[in-house]
């Protein structure tokens, strides 16, 4: 190791250097050669290497002081900034107080960190013990486990989740908000909350809300059920009412009869579905006068015992039965019958009249017709 140069050893200005002048500088000198030359390069550095570390001082007293890579990084790095470190073994990083930024992008492949907050990262095997992470993905190559026991995740993606402890491996949610729940296996145990106002859920048990009708059976051979539905097809209100065995006047139409082909149960077949009672002896415009009838529009005065009947509704068929009388206007009787001139059609009949003395027919006072069909 050398002394410092004796800097005491003054010269003039383009003054004379002399020999013992010259000496006296040189020998303070005490240079060791090993230091100037022989120098080789060296690109690793071990941790029993020795450093030569020179003070801050330019005091002749203080010569270069040596220390180990080793103690240098345990002891000697007590403060500064470090924009490039490599660290391969483990790191504890936690007990000192204050803020420390290690790097705004890191990777830390085993790690223990009991409070930090990580703003962008990838971390392959860790467990946080305490911390707020900002987003996180788990699952992927960057990060294939993680164990969180106290923290909050504001957004993220969690493939699996069981439900178990505080202290385990999974934790239970007694609070909270899921804005938005994506989940293709698992089993939620424990869900309390309101679905709709209609339909709830708590500790696990679904529960319909009531509709507003009271449960029972509604309706019997006696009373008519009467029920009310929402637009979401819920019963809202059921009630009863009686009805009578009796129909009432007028309901029952002719349309409404039987029709059956059975003699016995064939009401229509037993009604007449025309007939008629007209004055023969008037001739208005050259129709007689009505007095009654059902299905009978006009009768026509085609001649003296001669009239034509003129059905409203056209009988359905022309294979109808007929039955008629005529009142005379004497004591002699008067006959009727189906005009031989004009066959019957679905929509009109003619008939004569005629007088029990004459050689032919005559105009009766009274005609009544009765047309019966199927």
């Amino acid at each position: 190791m050398a002394n410092i140069i004796n800097r005491q050893q003054t010269f003039s200005t383009n003054g004379t250097v002399t020999a013992a002048g010259l000496h006296n500088l040189i020998d303070t000198a005490l240079v060791n050669s090993a230091i100037i030359k022989n120098q080789q390069e060296i690109t690793t550095i071990g941790t029993a290497d020795l450093l030569l570390i020179a003070p801050d001082s330019v005091d002749s007293s203080l010569a270069p002081r040596k220390v180990t890579v080793q103690n240098l990084f345990d002891d000697g790095l007590t403060s500064g900034t470090f924009t490039t470190i490599n660290l391969t073994g483990a790191l504890t990083y936690g007990t000192a107080t204050g803020n420390r930024t290690v790097s705004t992008t890191a990777t830390i492949s085993t790690a223990t960190i009991s409070t930090a907050t990580i703003s962008t990262a990838t971390i392959s095997t860790a467990t946080i013990s305490t911390g707020i992470v900002t987003s996180l993905t788990a699952g992927t190559t960057n990060s294939t486990a993680a164990t969180i026991t106290n923290g909050t995740i504001t957004t993220g993606l969690i493939p699996t989740l069981t439900s178990g402890t505080t202290t385990g491996t999974a934790g239970i949610f007694t609070s909270g908000t899921i804005a938005t729940l994506n989940s293709t296996t698992g089993t939620i145990g424990n869900l309390s909350t309101t679905l709709a106002g209609d339909f709830t859920i708590s500790q696990g048990t679904a529960t319909l809300a009531t509709s507003g009708a009271t449960a029972g059976t509604y309706g019997s051979v006696t009373a008519i059920p009467f029920i009310t539905i929402d637009a979401k097809g819920r019963i809202t209100s059921a009630t009863t009412g009686t009805f009578s065995s009796t129909p009432a006047d007028g309901s029952i139409t002719f349309a409404k009869l039987s029709t059956s082909t059975t003699e016995t149960d064939n009401a229509a077949k037993r009604v007449a579905k025309a007939w008629v009672q007209f004055d023969g002896l008037t001739n208005v415009g050259g129709f007689c006068t009505i007095k009654d009838d059902f299905n009978v529009s006009t009768v026509a005065d085609n001649g003296t015992g001669n009239y034509t009947i003129n059905f409203s509704t056209a009988i359905g068929n022309v294979n109808y039965a007929i039955a008629g009388m005529a009142q005379p206007t004497s004591a002699v009787p008067n006959g009727i019958g189906i005009s031989p001139a004009v066959s019957p059609t679905s929509a009109a009949l003619t008939v004569v009249t005629w007088s029990g003395t004459g050689p032919g027919i005559s105009d009766a006072e009274r005609v009544t017709v009765v047309v019966f069909a199927s």
